[in-house]
Parts: C-alpha cells; structure tokens; sequence
C-alpha cells in the first residue's frame, strides 16, 4: 500500500478532471453496450469488434477507477501512470474505430426492413459511441505529458504515438492476411518482415514501460529507444518505397484496380489499404524521432 497515514479513499479519483472524465467513460461506454444488447443489435465481425470494445473498455475504466479510489494501484506491479496512459490512448483509438464502424454498418435512415425502434437504439448507440470517444480522448489530452515537465514515458508525445504505431501495424496485418498476395515476391515479404519486426519491439517498449521493469535492463532504455525509433524510420522508408512499387506498378502489380475483383474480397484494396496505412506510420515514426529528443521522462510513476 502506499501510505498508512492518510484517507484510506483517494476522492480526487472521482472529483478532479481526470476522474470526472473516466466517471464518463465508464457511464457512456456503458449506455452504449447496454443498447446494442438490448434492441440496437450487432453481427458479423464487424458487430463482434464493437461489443468488444465497449466491453473491454468499460472493464478496464471501472477498474482503474476502483484502484485510484481505493489506493489499490499500489499493490500492483505496475507503472500506473504509465499503464493508464497506454490504455487512455489505447481506448481512444479503439472507441473512434468503434463509433465509426457500428454506424457505417448498422444505422440507417430508414425503418424497413429493421423496424422504427431498432433504428432509433442503433441512432442512440451510435451517438454514445461518440460521446465516448470524446471521454477517452479528454483523458488523453488531460494527462499529457507538459512541455519541460519529467513524467511517466507513456504520457508522452512519443509514448502515446507508440501506442498508435502498433494500432495501425495491427491494421496493416489485417489487411495482410485478407488476400493481399504479400507471399508474391520476396521484396514484399521484406515488407512483412519490417511491419512485424516494428511491432514487436514496440509493443516491447510498450510493455516494459507499463510494467516499470526499464530500470533492471543491462542497457539505457531512454537512449536505446531513440535508436530504435531511428532504425524503424529506416525499415518504414524502405518499406514505403518497395511495396507500392512491387504491388502497383505495371511490371509486377496493377496500378489500376482490376474491374472484375469482388468488393471486400480483392487484393488490390487490401494492398492500396497496407500502402497508405505504411506512410502514416513512417509518418508516425519519424514524429516520435523528433519528439523523443526533447522529451525527459521516468519509468516508475
């Protein structure tokens, strides 16, 4: 525990602007799986991430709350301020993919053939999917690491793009693995290689951050960081260059899609999706490179 002489509750878990924001999260994440469950409905794969997402979300919320009131986070073998900031990141990224997908899928203007009342529980959960985006993205900027200030690592600018970096290699590995021919030519193998091997170590980083074992590693994690940073921006380049090349150009590719390829089942879109999803995380990169050179952070708040 952390300290015998004080409150045995942390009421600044509820009341400051952090746990106000988190009290949101917990009632909108919620609202919004109670009406997909009772009348709004879900399917398919794309129904089945959704509820997970608010789920788990809300699992998460509610413990973090439980553990900041109680002074519980204290027994755990975690960096909590970095555990929390990872998740608040992560859970942005999630809820906006949610409140996209669930309406783009499973809202629409009229009642036929689902019925008036379902289309006004799937409206009403798809407004809560949003307001539940807003509360997890107040976290984010809430507890954002202050320019010159020493902090958690996950607070950071570089930390949270970690966080999205490995968001959007899990989207390139999906659409990898939806017919994108990856296994055509050995320089887009090269490209799998360099997408995985990213990944990887940043989901390393992540997690010794989030654990705070940094401080038993034989080498300096902050510099060896940066170097990482710096080989990925290499590895991406070299990836932003080979795979449009050997997927789009005429020689080995179609820079055109084809006109008889089935939608949601055709290579191409899931090789134009991996092409575009490889320059926002160059782009990512190279923003965490420039980031990580200013930044001072601990390991163990």
């Amino acid at each position: 525990m952390e300290s015998t002489g004080g409150p045995y509750l942390n009421t600044a878990a509820v009341t400051s602007p952090v746990g106000i924001a988190r009290l949101l999260q917990m009632t909108f994440g919620c609202t919004t799986f109670s009406l997909v469950a009772h009348q709004a409905g879900f399917s398919a794969a794309y129904g089945t991430f959704c509820m997970f997402v608010w789920t788990f979300c809300f699992a998460i919320t509610v413990f973090i709350i439980a553990c900041e009131f109680t002074h519980l986070h204290g027994c755990l073998s975690l960096s909590w301020g970095n555990f929390t900031a990872a998740f608040a990141m992560l859970a942005t990224l999630m809820s906006v993919t949610a409140a996209v997908i669930y309406p783009l899928y499973f809202v629409q203007v009229g009642c036929y053939p689902i019925g008036c009342e379902v289309r006004d529980f799937r409206i009403a959960a798809s407004v809560f999917a949003g307001l539940l985006f807003v509360a997890y993205a107040a976290e984010v900027f809430l507890t954002r690491a202050k320019p010159g200030q020493v902090t958690s690592y996950m607070a950071t600018i570089s930390g949270l793009l970690k966080i999205v970096q490995a968001f959007v290699a899990c989207i390139i590995f999906g659409a990898l693995v939806n017919d994108s021919q990856y296994g055509k030519y050995v320089a887009t193998q090269w490209c799998v290689a360099v997408y995985s091997f990213c990944f990887v170590v940043t989901v390393v980083v992540v997690a010794f951050s989030v654990t705070g074992k940094t401080a038993l590693l034989w080498f300096p994690f902050e510099r060896s960081v940066v170097i990482y940073t710096f080989g990925a921006v290499l590895l991406y380049t070299s990836a932003a260059v080979i795979w449009p090349v050997f997927c789009f150009d005429s020689k080995y590719g179609s820079p055109h899609r084809p006109s008889l390829c089935a939608k949601g089942k055709c290579p191409w879109d899931s090789q134009l999706v991996i092409a575009i999803f490889t320059y926002v995380n160059l782009l990512l990169y190279v923003l965490d490179l420039a980031y990580s050179q200013r930044i001072r952070f601990v390991s163990h708040i």
